[in-house]
């Protein structure tokens, strides 16, 4: 036998989310990766010790720096995106948090679009200002030429999401990328409501990937877990970064300098960040999204299929004064959705009702299929109120120039009947 479809990025997309990142001779031929429940590892021999703990080996010491089951899941990660390099850690909010203190310090800047998720503005207008970290929002999340401006000397990253959050307006990747790199900066991408299989933000010019995979990476509302990709060989000695100009200095010795200059990004964030820091993935989770990765295509899909017809029933409706969905024809992000995905936008679904929050309380008081749930990219369809869940707290312009408004609702579409969904919706809508 000479099974080899592990190490093989020629094979398809969705051959590769069964087999990528894993051989089985590695691991006793379990066929599937198995759980490594073990808070420490063997180190062998004295030197082999030294160099596991330089990072001058790949492998498992400590269970805080790694395990076996979450480097199939890594390695799986980036064969799927076409990345170089993946960091798994313990929440998507543990990975875009990692990130930005991997890059910036006090008095540094993050720029980005008011469209995000709400945990990722909290972040970046509460959390990180307290430790001199700034966030600084593009007065036009649509035109590439307001992040420019936005630009400062202080700058150390443009941030977005591919599909916004809550009303999924496409992110222009391509055009993003060259302002940052202009600038010497690097594009982050979250791009949780897309996955590698509707977008490959790398394919665009994006430098770093991040993912909340307790959505549709793992699928099922199981779990809560991050991953973070690095595209590898962005220029991280250009000038701007005098952390990584001694991350550099301090790890050449031990590292090979090819891959320390490629693969510096990731490196730093798991050696000072996940190391130190602790957002550590359970080899139990890392299981579960390795589980949900072998169906990603196949429900991605189904995901797209339903949204599509979902989001023409309420662009329809009499109770609808709003869609927001880029995969229909008046969506302003149509020509953008065409463009970056052609296998369809997602399947988030924002819209605002007549009647305000007293219409968008009864909708979610009627409706009998749709789950009221904070999460997204659950097989089983969500519906939430973003102003008083997922944005709660922030000031009403914040919330407004995110999209949410108090009549708006947030559908995560499932994988059921489409015929069920729409009559859910339509009951509760006529409510």
């Amino acid at each position: 036998m000479a099974y080899t479809a592990f190490n093989d990025d020629a094979l398809g997309f969705t051959t590769r989310q069964l087999h990528a990142g894993y051989d089985p001779a590695e691991h006793h031929m379990s066929k599937t990766a198995p759980i490594y429940m073990n808070a420490s590892f063997e180190l062998g021999d004295f030197d082999r010790g030294i160099r596991l703990f330089s990072f001058a080996e790949e492998g498992s010491s400590y269970g805080r720096y790694s395990n076996p089951t979450n480097e199939v899941l890594e390695r799986r990660i980036v064969s799927l995106e076409g990345g170089g390099a993946a960091v798994a850690m313990a929440s998507g909010m543990a990975v875009i948090t990692n990130i930005f203190l991997n890059l910036a310090a006090s008095g540094d800047e993050i720029v980005a679009p008011r469209t995000l998720y709400g945990g990722s503005l909290t972040l970046l207008t509460k959390i990180l200002p307290q430790y001199g970290i700034k966030g600084v929002f593009a007065a036009d999340e649509d035109d590439a030429a307001s992040y420019d401006a936005a630009i400062t000397d202080k700058t150390k990253a443009v941030f977005v999401e591919s599909l916004g959050n809550p009303n999924s307006n496409v992110a222009d990747i391509e055009r993003l990328a060259e302002a940052a790199h202009r600038r010497g900066l690097p594009l982050i991408v979250d791009n949780t409501f897309a996955t590698p299989y509707l977008l490959r933000p790398f394919e665009y010019g994006a430098d770093i990937v991040c993912y909340s995979a307790t959505k549709y990476l793992g699928g099922h509302g199981t779990l809560i877990a991050g991953i973070g990709v690095d595209k590898g060989g962005f220029d991280w000695l250009n000038g701007r970064y005098p952390q990584f100009e001694k991350f550099y200095e301090d790890n050449r010795e031990y590292i090979p300098e090819n891959e320390l200059k490629r693969f510096m990004f990731s490196k730093r964030l798991r050696m000072t960040y996940l190391c130190d820091l602790g957002a550590h993935m359970s080899p139990i989770t890392a299981f579960g999204v390795l589980q949900g990765l072998e169906t990603l295509s196949l429900r991605m899909e189904r995901h797209v299929y339903n949204a599509r017809k979902l989001s023409e029933f309420l662009s329809s409706h009499p109770a609808v004064t709003e869609v927001c969905y880029p995969g229909l024809q008046s969506s302003p992000y149509f020509a953008l959705s065409e463009k970056y995905f052609p296998k369809g936008p997602g399947a988030i679904i924002s819209f605002r009702l007549k009647g305000g929050i007293a219409a968008a309380k009864r909708v979610i008081e009627n409706v009998r299929l749709f789950d009221f749930m904070v999460n997204v990219g659950d097989a089983r369809s969500l519906i939430v109120h973003a102003a008083t869940s997922t944005h709660f707290g922030q000031p009403v312009s914040v919330q407004e120039a995110a999209g949410v408004f108090e009549d708006t609702l947030r559908i995560s579409v499932g994988i059921e009947d489409i015929e069920d969904l729409i009559t859910d919706l339509d009951r509760a809508l006529r409510a």
